[in-house]
């Protein structure tokens, strides 16, 4: 027998819970898309790898989050000090289909600040790409979302957050946990899993730039619930995070360009792809503070600004393999700048200081930037050297292969390998240019057969 439901409560609304509900799922995308993004951008040997570095975050993060991770992020305060919940909803305790936060299920808000969880520290995994190992991984994604981005969460995203509610700085959909925090995250992680001694002069070509640009794709569009959903409401707010988005990235996507034509004489895709992403970072904590002109200004400075950090790495010695430090670390730090100078306090009722209010909040955002900045270095670096001092976490120079009779393979090279090996001669029975010709049509037949 089919019971009906309980009744919602009289604060339940569902157009904003149907919005959170598409904004969640979109969220939710971007770490497959993230992990398109990564597993593109490297040799073709680690593509695998990254993604399944993506994938692993998004398993191990959500039972993390299902588990306590919710509980010390949004539980009731501890203490009133903003800097940790209590433990009232571990495994989601006390949390039924009528509970609500705010006019929204807790159980829709509690997925989509999941994603959020999610999608941080997979971003980390490119700092490290081609040298972490997967056990070491796995160990570090639990421990850096319980020490680091849990606590982070909290300060930021919960109304008794001391960043919020104590200090007043402002962030509307995560430039401190999410984009600083990711990018300072992945710097302290690169120092402690060194770079190898010829990573400068190494060249490092994408095996894949289509698969770049699906990945990017995918980002652009979980993108949109990620800063639009953060109002938690399908009404203006969500429109004006959902425009500035936009144009944060097309402000961003002129000006890296320029730069890049400027210093190298021509503009790469990789450039064009990296620059939306930067333009979506710096916008993450000002889309809903800032008008659109404050988001194109937003664009265009990450732009310019993010394309020059990206080469500081080779003078610096610092192998941030995939630049999650120069985009995602920069691109955060610029935006919550630009919050400080173009907020509208039309939500807040701060004003940045371009906008008429003074010095105030700049030195606010300033505060909490620092804050976060040191806590998640010297966290994760202390992470980071536990896991590679117990179960190991700098891989050898090759990843080992996955169990099974073959190494698992992103593309299928073996047909070109033996055609390579029948040309050169190097085949006992290749004696002559009949048993070739023999040889490669009984290769072609045997690949065609396997299909």
């Amino acid at each position: 027998m089919i019971t009906a439901p309980a009744p919602m409560p009289p604060a339940y609304d569902s157009g904003d819970t149907a919005w959170l509900l598409a904004a969640t799922a979109m969220v939710l995308l971007m770490t497959p898309g993230l992990a398109f993004f990564y597993g593109g951008m490297v040799r073709t040997k680690h593509v695998l790898m990254m993604i399944k570095m993506s994938f692993a975050a998004l398993a191990f993060g959500t039972l993390v989050w299902w588990a306590v991770g919710y509980t010390l992020a949004f539980g009731p305060d501890v203490g009133g000090a903003g800097l940790i919940g209590n433990l009232d909803h571990v495994f989601m305790n006390d949390i039924g289909l009528t509970t609500l936060t705010g006019h929204i299920p807790t159980y829709v808000y509690a997925t989509f600040q999941m994603g959020f969880a999610i999608i941080t520290v997979a971003l980390i995994s490119g700092a490290i790409a081609d040298r972490a190992t997967m056990r070491g991984w796995l160990v570090f994604v639990v421990l850096w979302l319980l020490i680091v981005y849990v606590p982070l969460a909290h300060w930021v995203f919960d109304e008794d957050g001391w960043i919020v509610k104590h200090l007043g700085a402002l962030d509307f959909a995560g430039g401190l946990p999410v984009e600083l925090n990711s990018g300072v995250a992945g710097l302290a992680v690169a120092l402690v899993l060194r770079a190898p001694r010829d990573f400068a002069r190494r060249e490092e070509r994408p095996n894949n730039i289509p698969l770049v640009v699906v990945g990017a794709g995918l980002l652009w569009f979980g993108w949109f619930g990620f800063n639009s959903g953060s109002a938690l409401t399908d009404q203006g707010t969500a429109a004006a995070a959902f425009i500035n988005t936009q144009l944060g990235a097309a402000g961003a996507m002129v000006t890296w360009p320029l730069v890049e034509k400027w210093r190298t004489g021509s503009v790469s895709t990789m450039g064009v792809v990296s620059s939306a992403v930067a333009g979506m970072v710096a916008i993450t904590p000002a889309c809903g503070e800032i008008d659109t002109l404050g988001a194109v200004v937003t664009g265009l400075v990450v732009g310019a600004v993010s394309a020059f950090a990206v080469t500081l790495k080779y003078r610096l010695g610092i192998d941030d393999t995939l630049d999650v430090v120069g985009v995602h670390g920069v691109g955060g730090f610029i935006g919550l700048i630009m919050v400080g100078l173009f907020a509208t306090a039309r939500i807040s009722g701060q004003k940045g200081l371009f906008e008429g209010g003074g010095w105030a909040l700049l030195g606010k955002q300033l505060v909490a930037i620092v804050a976060v900045m040191a806590f998640s270095f010297v966290l994760t670096w202390l992470i980071a050297k536990a896991v590679d001092r117990t179960v190991g976490f700098r891989a050898t120079e090759e990843y080992a292969g996955v169990p099974g009779k073959e190494e698992e393979r992103a593309y299928d090279f073996r047909t070109a390998g033996r055609l390579e090996e029948i040309v050169a001669g190097k085949t006992a029975s290749a004696a002559s240019d009949e048993e070739i010709v023999r040889q490669i049509s009984r290769l072609l037949r045997d690949r065609q057969a396997s299909r």
